[in-house]
């Protein structure tokens, strides 16, 4: 006896087949999105870490910029004071420079030479005087260059002939010489040469 199949099975195969491949998609679908889900999550917290990193970052760069600027007024703060400190100690310096400076050409002044006029402007001292002869000019210049700690870069402006009338009627050749030299601030003397013009007159 041979049984025969009526129902439909073709067409209910195709149908399970068609089901199947809609779940799968509907699977795909739902596992891509899934997927998507989760790498928009994972991105999402990375950019919100480095924005927090960057606002640190911020941070740091903005104290780190006040410091800078407090560092740059500490130096500034520093350098006026050092600048004070250095005209504290030049007035204490200078205070005692006219001493120093008639003291040192009484010492370096050659004999037969008269100074009439001295005048001192900051360091550089402008020196008017007479003398009997050239010579007694070099000299004077010589012992403020070589044999002076107060003085240094001694040179002659002028030196003009002159002549002087004495009570006896007589002339006598004389010559009047400007020179100038920077004064030197507080010079140490035991490196300073000993040598004193001769016959110069010595200061106690």
């Amino acid at each position: 006896m041979i049984l025969l199949n009526l129902l439909p099975h073709r067409e209910a195969a195709r149908k399970k087949k068609r089901e199947q491949f809609v779940a799968a998609v509907v699977l795909a679908a739902l596992v891509g999105v899934a997927v998507s889900l989760l790498a928009f999550s994972w991105y999402q917290a990375a950019i919100h870490n480095q924005r927090a990193i960057n606002a640190m970052l911020d941070a740091e760069i903005l104290t780190l910029d006040q410091q800078i600027k407090d560092i740059k007024g500490l130096e500034s703060q520093i350098e006026a004071l050092q600048a004070r400190q250095r005209t504290v100690e030049d007035v204490q310096s200078d205070r005692n420079q006219s001493v120093h400076l008639l003291s040192e050409l009484a010492q370096q002044l050659p004999p037969g030479v008269l100074l009439t006029k001295v005048t001192q402007t900051e360091q550089l001292v402008l020196i008017n005087g007479t003398a009997q002869s050239n010579e007694q000019v070099s000299d004077l210049l010589r012992n403020l260059a070589s044999g002076s700690a107060w003085f240094s870069k001694p040179e002659l402006l002028e030196s003009a002939a002159a002549t002087m009338a004495l009570p006896s009627k007589e002339q006598r050749a004389l010559f009047n010489f400007s020179l100038r030299a920077v004064l030197m601030r507080a010079p140490d003397a035991s490196l300073a040469p000993q040598a004193v013009a001769p016959g110069a007159r010595q200061i106690p």
